[in-house]
């Protein structure tokens, strides 16, 4: 297991957390991950949107007034604008158009072209505002590795 993931996760479980929630929707690979970390550390699995039609994820996600931003994206198909940027109507939008240019790419990501990170919600007590991000280039993709973060108050 990952040395870092796993720390993160510990942390969590020493805070009261009792299960994790993934966005994972149909890559059978990431669910036996998910499930094999999960039991090794106590903590249950949640995958809510597993087997659902990914244009779909992303509209109700957006809908249903979840806020989220994008911490990393290939290289190859993204440039370092894409980081921080919020996931609504117009990402979507512009998603469609690097697929109407040829890109191959899942308007989830589930492919890795693509990762978020969910500040807000309507199930969340409190908000996590980031306070600082740099933009980086490793490997092929772009991150924005955000070393300073809080919990707000809604």
């Amino acid at each position: 297991m990952n040395r870092r993931l796993s720390r993160l996760y510990r942390i969590l479980k020493r805070n009261g957390v009792e299960g994790m929630v993934f966005g994972d929707i149909y890559l059978q690979e990431h669910r036996d991950w998910i499930v094999r970390v999960c039991g090794e550390l106590g903590i249950a699995p949640l995958l809510p949107l597993w087997g659902m039609a990914p244009e779909r994820v992303l509209s109700s996600f957006i809908e249903a007034g979840f806020e989220a931003v994008v911490i990393s994206a290939k290289a190859d198909i993204f440039d370092e604008k894409w980081l921080g940027r919020r996931i609504d109507p117009s990402f979507l939008f512009d998603l469609k158009k690097k697929l109407g240019q040829g890109k191959e790419l899942d308007v989830c990501g589930e492919h890795g072209e693509y990762h978020t990170f969910v500040v807000d919600g309507p199930l969340f007590r409190k908000r996590m505002q980031i306070t600082y991000g740099v933009r980086v280039q490793r490997n092929g993709y772009w991150f924005l590795d955000i070393p300073r973060c809080r919990l707000e108050l809604k």
